[in-house]
């Protein structure tokens, strides 16, 4: 006698009030235990480990970046030189120098379009906790900007904010950067 034909013996020889309330109690105490936890993803803040190339790129933007996104405050970790964070709930996540990502390898991922902000090229993926993870393309070093649900209003926000950073800090694939306008006022 198999699991499945011993379960459902089992599950038939119950009362038949107790049988139907069998499946809504399962899926009562299954909604129970997601809500229990707080179910905020934070994304990672690994350091990644770049290319000598562009580990200076990296260090510059990093010190460069504003101390303050959208009202929160930066606490970047004390042992990631290449990772800033905001305390945005949840925490709001750039990593510069990480690996290409590897959707694009496929051809329909390359040839998709995500957002443009002040004319820096992102790269967007879902997260899958609800939010998405923004990569630069076309630039000397890969750029990461993790915006979880919930981090700002707009997925794209935090976006705005790191760009022109991103532009005058870290140069395209021909060498060049682009000033930051903030900066030369």
């Amino acid at each position: 006698m198999s699991r499945t034909q011993r379960a459902r013996r089992a599950l038939q020889a119950l009362p038949a009030p107790v049988r139907w309330l069998a499946a809504p109690l399962v899926l009562l105490a299954c909604t129970g235990a997601v809500l229990m936890t707080d179910g905020s993803y934070q994304p990672p803040v690994t350091a990644p480990e770049p290319p000598a190339q562009v580990a200076g790129f990296c260090a510059a933007l990093i010190k460069a970046l504003p101390s303050t996104m959208l009202g929160h405050p930066r606490a970047d970790p004390a042992n990631s030189p290449y990772v800033a964070v905001w305390r945005s709930s949840p925490r709001t996540v750039l990593r510069c120098g990480v690996a290409r990502p590897k959707s694009l390898d496929s051809l329909a991922n390359q040839m998709s379009i995500g957002p443009n902000v002040d004319n820096l090229q992102w790269y967007l993926e879902k997260d899958g906790h609800g939010g998405y993870r923004f990569t630069t393309t076309l630039r000397a070093a890969y750029v990461e900007v993790a915006a979880p649900a919930g981090a700002t209003v707009n997925a794209t926000d935090a976006l705005a904010v790191v760009s022109p950073t991103v532009l005058a800090k870290v140069p395209d694939l021909s060498g060049q950067f682009v000033p930051d306008q903030d900066t030369e006022q």
